[in-house]
């Protein structure tokens, strides 16, 4: 199979769709990698490493996305990426064909793509392993980011994370206690914040209890998210439907009742978002004010480290890239349920609606 590794374009998205380990295993396996001029600088990965594991380097991207049998994407194709794949090509990254623009999605089905989305490969018991090791990396970075918005030049409160001796430190709420939340909630704690988490899971607050007893928990009634919201310096909004986009928990009547220049970090943006005031913002402009709260709504917040976030997602994804290399999609969607759900669509028809329906 030939398999094309382009460079992507989308501004701030560093990552990229194969490591060098990863060409070499699959060269090995027969398959023909091209891999775009520089498609790994981002992440620390030269040329010469490419080709040293067996790929073929491409000066042009139009002849990487023409080869490829299989492209392996990091973000969703852009609409000329798009022009330049051949019919039938099968396409895999993290794709969120949720809030991807009509136009494209009505291309994909013209040309017959098959398209895997990442974020929707599940396992039975409803984990999705792909996302989770970009998760954890978001929420490790949440609070970090979250420390920053709250600094005077970042246009915040002027507010220490953790506090001081006779000052309190910030009061963060973080609703939902899944992959990201939990490692928001660890690495809040670790600054030393005052960290309440909401959820609709008792299962998963106690899971976050019995990892940190200090740590708040409460159900994720509508009452209940209004008053932590009301009370919270920063507020992480990290609710995850699989397969579906979130439904909007925040409304912009709990938004006006916050405190001015408080921050809300909308994460479920790359999904379409959770908190009615959200709007995409870039790591170049990442915030905006609406109703006197900064809000911070940046959807691919791992790709700023994209050496470990690379490393992550491909050793997570890399078992169905070869599967799907060596027996073509159609094997590879009969033999393997995880493949088969994160199979948005095929040869251009759509498996599963309500993961392209925006």
């Amino acid at each position: 199979m030939n398999i094309g590794i382009p460079k992507e374009k989308r501004t701030f998205e560093f990552r990229v769709g194969m490591t060098p380990a990863g060409v070499q295993m699959l060269t090995q396996q027969g398959h023909t990698c091209y891999i775009e001029h520089e498609a790994g600088l981002g992440a620390g990965f030269s040329d010469r490493e490419y080709e040293q594991a067996g790929g073929r380097i491409a000066y042009s991207a139009h002849e990487v996305f023409g080869r490829a049998d299989l492209l392996l994407k990091v973000a969703r194709p852009l609409y000329e990426e798009l022009e330049w794949l051949r019919p039938k090509t099968v396409v895999a990254g993290l794709l969120h064909l949720a809030s991807m623009r009509k136009d494209k999605i009505d291309m994909i089905q013209s040309k017959g793509l098959t398209t895997i989305a990442y974020e929707h490969i599940q396992l039975p018991d409803g984990t999705v392993p792909v996302r989770k090791p970009l998760s954890q990396i978001g929420g490790a970075l949440s609070a970090q980011i979250g420390a920053r918005l709250l600094q005077n030049n970042s246009g915040g409160k002027g507010i220490l994370m953790g506090g001081i001796g006779s000052v309190p430190p910030a009061e963060v709420a973080i609703i939902g206690a899944g992959i990201f939340g939990t490692y928001a909630t660890r690495a809040f704690v670790g600054l030393g914040a005052h960290v309440t988490v909401l959820d609709i899971s008792m299962d998963a607050l106690q899971r976050i209890y019995d990892m940190c007893e200090n740590v708040a928990t409460m159900m994720a009634y509508p009452q209940a998210i209004e008053n932590a919201l009301i009370n919270a310096d920063v507020v992480v909004a990290a609710v995850l439907v699989p397969g579906e986009r979130p439904p909007i928990i925040v409304t912009r009547e709990m938004v006006r009742k916050m405190k001015e220049r408080s921050v809300i970090m909308d994460i479920s943006i790359d999904e379409g978002g959770c908190v009615e005031t959200s709007r995409l913002t870039t790591h170049e402009k990442p915030t905006f004010v609406e109703e006197g709260v900064i809000h911070y709504c940046v959807p691919n917040i791992p790709s700023v480290v994209a050496r470990t976030s690379t490393f992550a997602f491909i050793n997570a994804a890399f078992p169905y890239i070869m599967e799907i290399a060596s027996k073509g999609i159609y094997g590879a969607i009969k033999d393997n349920p995880a493949i088969e759900s994160g199979t948005v669509v095929l040869d251009g028809e759509a498996r599963h609606l309500a993961r392209i329906s925006p």
